[in-house]
């Protein structure tokens, strides 16, 4: 049974992001800061004191509400600190959501924050559950995981591993096209398919460094209110149609009918999405769609788990250029994971953050012609052992 959901109940009034990249120079506290003021700046009605309760999404950069609370100085209002791996930023934007919906608050902030740069690590920062050892998942890095999906890709549908291999190459290039585009992506320059397909070195199966999303600090935040008070603070509100969320049993590596070709929990997330917000037809009703680009391949099988794409037929559309910025269906048009970077608390927040953009007619270089519906999507963990996470939002009430 699917959720009732809220459409159309909330809207978002105002937004912030920051640039995503290195920086040494800032702290989590520093960019968290930075992404809430572009937020206040972006609705000059709505300051710090008129908002009733706040959520914080990050998955390693501190505990509790006190994340939040310390610098932004907030006195004795409720925070609360959530995190469900790379859909952490949804997760807390989902909660805002809910509690306005609910009633139990008339403005929200949802913020996402994560600074990797000084760990050392990329991805996931965690150490995985201690086990008995027999899980093969144990044993492999997020790369290696998900580089199975091209073998098993190719194997299911027949596919020669070289047009694989193409359509690999043009996610990424597609995205640093798009990332080229937008001042805040980490990466801002485009990449030829030749470095692309055979100048970067190997990191895991066929995946290249290129194949991988970029590993940056970054902040990003939303200030929530109900739909029927949107324009009490800005005239072009973005509204809330559909929020999902699934987490599958974690079987796929033990599961023999399990093939590395769909990713379970995406295909039941989108239903869910779908039917909250009313969409029969993704690919012809969606304006854009953000979606996670953690690696090459995983942006193919997304598309055809969300419906943008018949079974076997992701890659031909790839290539065909369907899903690029003058596509049919721009895919990742601030650049996506791949070009704009994955601070992890941060990212799902961001791709609100181009949908608010579009919306706006803001989004400069890569703006799109009149967009109405935007989807977002996260995707936490790895093939048959992950969390899923779809909005759908859109430009008009109703």
């Amino acid at each position: 049974m699917a959720s009732h959901g809220i459409k159309d109940q909330v809207a978002i009034v105002g937004m912030g992001c920051t640039t995503f990249g290195e920086h040494w120079g800032k702290g989590a506290d520093d960019l968290l800061v930075d992404a809430v003021e572009q937020c206040f700046a972006s609705t000059p009605s709505i300051t710090k004191p008129d908002v009733d309760a706040y959520w914080i999404g990050t998955m390693n950069s501190g505990q509790s509400g006190t994340v939040l609370s310390k610098p932004l100085g907030i006195d004795y209002k409720p925070v609360t600190r959530v995190e469900n791996m790379c859909a952490t930023g949804s997760e807390a934007f989902r909660a805002a959501c809910y509690a306005v919906a609910s009633g139990a608050y008339d403005v929200v902030m949802a913020v996402g924050v994560e600074k990797l740069k000084d760990t050392g690590f990329s991805g996931l920062v965690r150490s995985n559950v201690a086990g008995d050892g027999t899980a093969p998942e144990e044993s492999l890095t997020a790369p290696a995981a998900f580089s199975l999906l091209d073998p098993a890709y190719c194997k299911k549908y027949g596919v020669d591993p070289g047009d694989m291999r193409d359509a690999m190459t043009h996610v990424a290039w597609k995205n640093h096209v798009n990332g080229a585009k937008n001042e805040r992506a980490q990466y801002r320059k485009e990449v030829s398919k030749e470095k692309i397909d055979a100048g970067a070195g190997k990191v895991a199966g066929r995946l290249g460094v290129m194949d991988c999303s970029g590993v940056s600090d970054g902040a990003a935040c939303a200030l929530i209110v109900r739909a029927e008070d949107a324009h009490k603070y800005t005239d072009r509100p973005v509204y809330v149609k559909a929020l999902a969320v699934t987490a599958g049993p974690a079987s796929g590596p033990i599961d023999p009918t399990y093939d590395y070709t769909t990713f379970n929990e995406v295909v039941a997330c989108a239903k869910d999405a779908y039917a909250q917000a009313g969409i029969t037809n993704p690919r012809e009703e969606l304006s854009l769609a953000e979606v996670h680009d953690c690696f090459t391949p995983t942006e193919l099988v997304l598309m055809e788990d969300m419906g943008f794409s018949e079974r076997g037929q992701a890659w031909k559309d790839e290539l065909d250029g369907v899903f690029d910025l003058d596509g049919a269906l721009p895919v990742n048009p601030d650049g996506g994971l791949k070009s704009f970077g994955h601070p992890v608390g941060a990212s799902g927040l961001r791709m609100l953050f181009e949908c608010w953009q579009q919306f706006r007619g803001e989004a400069g270089e890569r703006q799109l012609e009149a967009p109405k519906l935007g989807l977002t999507h996260n995707l936490g963990g790895r093939p048959g052992t992950c969390v899923s996470f779809i909005s759908i939002v859109g430009a008009e009430r109703g």
